[in-house]
């Protein structure tokens, strides 16, 4: 049967089911529906199989010039109840730049505080750490460390010299930091040396001995990142929300912390 439109001024029932919640009798809701299900809404060739009791696809439909972007929107508060039959209650992908956008904060039970807003505050004034089952101890142990901090946003390079006079730079390096910010640290390793710093660039680092002995050290090597802006290290404000280049991209602020060269 093919009807043009169809007026139903009650309800409407597709399928089999007694749904209590629309009432019964006297109680009956008006222009409330009930759909035993599967449904699926907009374009058709979107599923091959049932994968939900209701699959949403966007909305193809030629009677109309123009489709609207989203497939789902909603005017109002939502509440999501999951079970155990998926590894996720919500599982978010997709977009054309980002998977997910919230325009304001977001509460989460499972970790304290609660506020996401509040939590970043809160870590951005404390010790960055990590914390991990021990490794020597195992269960029942705990072992957290925490990050060393600074006025820069700094990268560094460690190791080995053995019979050689060169710091090979990681090949990246020349496009990551500035080279006018590089620091070196030697540590002569079973004998005095005297070994010195005799000049970089932005892919070496070559050393010196007295006399030419032989070197045997170890090496740090920092150095400031040049593929963001630097660090602002002080600024006026009442939070983190406050600081000025958020995206560490904005041309005021551009250069470096650290000169070294």
């Amino acid at each position: 049967m093919k009807l043009a439109d169809l007026f139903i001024g009650k309800r409407l029932f597709v399928g089999c089911g007694k749904p209590a919640a629309l009432g019964k009798g006297e109680e009956e809701i008006r222009g409330s529906a009930y759909l035993e299900a599967p449904v699926q809404l907009g374009r058709d060739s979107e599923y091959s199989s049932v994968e939900a009791t209701v699959m949403i696809a966007e909305e193809y439909n030629t009677d109309i010039d123009s489709h609207p972007d989203l497939s789902v929107k909603v005017k109002g508060n939502v509440n999501i109840v999951g079970d155990s039959k998926t590894a996720y209650g919500l599982e978010v992908s997709g977009g054309s730049s980002e998977p997910l956008h919230v325009k304001g904060d977001i509460i989460c039970d499972a970790i304290s505080p609660t506020s996401i807003a509040e939590r970043f505050e809160v870590a951005d004034s404390k010790p960055k750490p990590f914390d991990m089952v021990h490794p020597s101890k195992g269960e029942g142990s705990r072992l957290r460390y925490a990050c060393i901090e600074g006025p820069e946003v700094g990268v560094y390079y460690r190791g080995r010299v053995r019979n050689g006079n060169v710091i090979e730079l990681p090949t990246y390096w020349k496009d990551l930091v500035h080279t006018d910010s590089i620091s070196v640290q030697l540590q002569p390793v079973g004998a005095h040396q005297n070994v010195i710093v005799k000049r970089w660039d932005n892919e070496k680092v070559y050393l010196q001995s007295q006399g030419g002995m032989p070197i045997d050290c170890f090496f740090h090597v920092y150095a400031e990142r040049k593929d963001v802006n630097k660090l602002v290290t002080e600024y006026d404000g009442d939070s983190w929300a406050d600081y000025p280049d958020p995206q560490y991209n904005d041309p005021q602020y551009g250069g470096q912390n650290i000169i070294t060269g």
